[in-house]
């Protein structure tokens, strides 16, 4: 089915070389996935007509009986001289959102996802316009935490992707592209590229806040959301023992050296919570992340506790920052002091005024 995308787009031509778009050498990988045809071309002349182009292959390929939709993207290249990869359009993204927060972690395992969707849900319920977007490509969690496993597929208008909607939360995920069962077995410039297209082609409308679940570690998606997007800060997951902070620093450093504001740590799975006695029990240690916010001179949000509610609602596709009880108050403290630091970490310079 390759050779038939491959032949269908030699009618195309490659608005950089003029040379048939399937022999030009800008294709970098093509693939064909449950009727989506899914194109990555390398970067092109600056100033090439986009939009031109991807009509064009839009058109040649959905021509072909089994092609139903088509995904194009278009890798970035670095500019000369510049210090981060500029949009393939030289256009620098807009942002989507007055803030727009990752919530990263070193490692998985930590409850990231858990706590990047509670945030948001958080975030709601102080009355701010929010959204979701689940950065993880490969293992993508918005669907179940928002309870949208059964939702059908994103679909595209002229306004841009649109997003979804749960809990007054606007979200898109890899996994509303994707069976459940199914992995996504994509290589990096794919990634960074869907990336891309969440961040800078979802109809998000007027946000306060957008808040970005990374995937973990310290890799393309991290690089590509660092360089790539108006990012105005970011927040740590971690929970409280050493082998998960020795990562969360890693995330860290690498946002630090990207320039982007640290808003601070949040330390998920704190304490155990008893739902019987309301005894907690230090079952991973306590305070780890917070010792290690004053070691890097970074705001501590907040501590989560581990309870039944929080796991019991997150397979449910409940929110429990969206109700009461004390997990929902963790995490509307942590929520509260996140926008705080993102307004200090975002205020405007004062204007200097010299005096003859």
């Amino acid at each position: 089915m390759t050779d038939a995308l491959h032949q269908a787009l030699s009618a195309v031509a490659d608005p950089s070389s003029g040379a048939p778009l399937s022999t030009s050498g800008r294709i970098d990988a093509i693939d064909l996935k449950d009727g989506v045809a899914t194109l990555v071309l390398k970067p092109g002349q600056e100033g090439e007509d986009i939009t031109a182009l991807r009509a064009a292959v839009d058109a040649a390929l959905t021509a072909l009986a089994e092609v139903e939709r088509t995904r194009v993207i278009i890798e970035t290249t670095l500019a000369r001289g510049a210090s981060k990869p500029q949009p393939a359009s030289s256009q620098p993204l807009a942002p989507p959102a007055r803030f727009v927060v990752a919530v990263a972690s070193g490692k998985g395992g930590v409850g990231k996802s858990t706590v990047a969707a509670n945030l948001a849900a958080a975030c709601v319920k102080l009355g701010l316009k929010t959204g979701l977007m689940d950065a993880d490509i490969y293992g993508p969690s918005a669907p179940r935490l928002f309870g949208l496993t059964e939702a059908p597929g994103l679909q595209k208008t002229k306004a841009g992707i649109e997003p979804l909607e749960a809990h007054g939360v606007k979200l898109v995920s890899m996994g509303f592209l994707v069976g459940e069962r199914d992995p996504v077995v994509w290589r990096a410039p794919m990634v960074t590229g869907a990336v891309r297209q969440f961040l800078g082609e979802v109809n998000w409308g007027d946000l306060d806040i957008l808040i970005i679940d990374m995937p973990p570690g310290t890799g393309d998606v991290q690089l590509a959301v660092a360089q790539g997007a108006p990012i105005s800060g970011v927040v740590i997951v971690s929970t409280p023992q050493n082998l998960a902070l020795d990562d969360a620093k890693k995330a860290a450093a690498l946002f630090d050296r990207t320039a982007i504001p640290i808003l601070g740590m949040v330390e998920n799975m704190s304490f155990f919570l008893c739902p019987h006695c309301g005894e907690p029990s230090e079952i991973f240690g306590r305070g780890g992340a917070r010792a290690e916010a004053e070691l890097i001179g970074a705001p501590f949000l907040g501590e989560i506790p581990l309870h039944p509610e929080l796991r019991e609602a997150s397979d449910a596709g409940h929110l429990v920052a969206a109700g009461e009880g004390p997990v929902a108050k963790a995490f509307e403290r942590a929520a509260d002091a996140m926008l705080h630091q993102a307004a200090i970490a975002n205020r405007p310079a004062p204007d200097i005024v010299f005096e003859d």
